[in-house]
């Protein structure tokens, strides 16, 4: 018997719906009124949102998208006649690989079966659409249909992973596009309402609150939190404030179960449509990057560095030959600003530097030893992420340490001629071993030390000599070579 599949954990889940999600929750209806209305008070109650003529407005330019895969008729598996007649009196399509017991079978032929169902709103009066990439992600063909019950083939302009955005083409015209809002105008506690196809049920209207702006969920965006119930089938649809405006693309839900728990996420309309420009023109999204490995400012950084409030993005690695390296980036500086715009979280470079054109100049303020300095970068292009070059070999070398290095967890020695060409470097310090304090810092064997507490060092000699001088009751900071990153670490000694 065909059931929903319920995952065992908590998960940030999509919410494209498999044609047999569809199918398990009409063999188990369980679909409350409560769970479809998010709470949302009749309408004509004093002093709370009526939805009727947002509904009457926006509802022609919502779209139910169906997506189909092709499959070979002779992989079909029987269905029983109790099982063809349920499907016959609900109208729900056979599952994938399935079809009616002593059907005679096409050998070698291949037949379109339903694959899931999405939603999505039009952009244009001739037939551009937008959903989610996830929605149309894998599908042989698409089937989009009209709140009027007109059908049409569709055809994928481009999707964007990344962002989860996709538009698709339909050959119609005359069509009723919906109007774009401001996302900057979108407050907290503002009433927002969804239409779209939960389960596959077609023109569902849900509404609730904006839960918070600017949620980041480790995807390429920050997202739009509502409490408007979203469930599998409603990815893809609008998010609609007040004034009948599109500020969002239902997305995601964080559920245990699968279904709606009270969080869902949409893709700011902003951000989708400036995705959406670069795939109506090339049919692809270009994206900016500069080379860099970064990380949150934790406080206790920020007082290692004299930086104070903790804020922008800590440089960890530098590609090498990268426009960051060009530029003259290095690990340990601390990224405050790209192109004026203030770097208040890791999070917001990668997207503004993303958003950038490739070849654009760009200015970026770093923080570096106490004061801040400001560079110019070209911005190159994303390109998929190479794969490291091994660190120096292993030699049979006899480790070095002085107290202060073993105090660290350090056993250290100095690099061959041999690991020097292999590297390219002039000096450095080869960690043989790394325990303790230094473990903890992220340092482990076959790194090649640079410099620590900002003084670069070619020996173990000159390490020593550093740490010498060091105070040991504050953190060390540490500049090493991994493969082809520089990184940087923050040893604290123990208490």
């Amino acid at each position: 018997m065909l059931s929903l599949i319920v995952p065992p954990s908590v998960s940030i889940r999509r919410l494209f719906v498999p044609v047999v999600a569809a199918v398990g929750m009409a063999l188990c209806p369980v679909l409350p009124a409560a769970a479809q209305t998010a709470g949302v008070p009749a309408a004509g109650a004093r002093g709370l949102p009526d939805f009727t003529d947002l509904v009457e407005q926006v509802g022609p330019s919502v779209v139910n998208i169906r997506t189909l895969e092709r499959v070979s008729a002779a992989d079909n598996g029987p269905v029983d006649d109790q099982m063809l007649e349920f499907f016959r009196r609900f109208g729900i399509p056979l599952p994938p690989g399935a079809a009616p017991r002593g059907r005679p079978e096409r050998g070698g032929s291949e037949d379109a079966q339903p694959r899931g169902v999405g939603s999505g709103f039009i952009l244009s009066a001739d037939g551009l659409i937008m959903t989610n990439a996830h929605v149309v992600d894998g599908a042989d063909e698409l089937i989009v249909t009209l709140p009027d019950k007109r059908e049409f083939k569709a055809k994928v302009v481009g999707a964007d992973r990344r962002t989860d955005v996709a538009v698709v083409k339909i050959e119609a015209a005359g069509l009723a596009p919906v109007r774009i809002g401001d996302v900057n105008r979108l407050r907290v506690g503002e009433w927002v309402m969804a239409i779209g196809s939960p389960f596959g049920l077609e023109n569902t209207v849900t509404a609730g609150i904006v839960s918070a702006k600017k949620r980041d969920t480790g995807d390429f965006l920050p997202f739009i939190q509502t409490d408007v119930a979203i469930n599998p089938g409603n990815s893809g649809g609008p998010l609609i404030n007040m004034r009948g405006e599109v500020v969002g693309i239902n997305s995601q839900i964080y559920s245990r179960s699968g279904g709606f728990q009270g969080i869902s996420f949409a893709i700011p309309i902003d951000e989708a449509v400036r995705v959406s420009e670069q795939l109506k023109a090339t049919g692809r999204v270009t994206r900016g990057r500069i080379g860099v490995q970064i990380d949150q400012v934790s406080k206790e950084v920020a007082e290692s560095l004299g930086l104070g409030q903790a804020r922008g993005a800590l440089v960890r690695g530098v590609e090498a030959n990268s426009p960051a390296a060009k530029a003259g980036v290095e690990p340990g500086d601390i990224i405050l600003r790209f192109d004026g715009k203030e770097i208040e979280k890791s999070v917001d470079l990668p997207r503004l530097v993303g958003n950038t054109k490739p070849g654009t100049k760009s200015t970026l303020t770093v923080f570096r030893r106490g004061a801040q300095k400001e560079l110019t970068v070209t911005i190159a292009q994303l390109e998929p992420d190479r794969s490291e070059r091994r660190g120096a070999a292993p030699e049979s070398v006899k480790p070095e340490a002085s107290a202060a290095a073993k105090s660290l967890g350090l056993s250290l020695s100095d690099l061959s001629a041999a690991q020097k060409k292999q590297l390219e470097l002039d000096g450095g310090v080869r960690v043989v071993s790394a325990e303790g304090a230094a473990a903890r810092a992220g340092l482990r064997e076959g790194d090649v030390i640079l410099a620590v507490a900002n003084v670069e060092v070619s020996s173990v000699k000159d390490l020593e000599s550093v740490l010498a001088r060091w105070d040991k009751t504050r953190p060390l900071n540490v500049l090493f070579r991994r493969g082809e990153w520089a990184q940087y670490a923050v040893i604290r000694p123990s208490r």
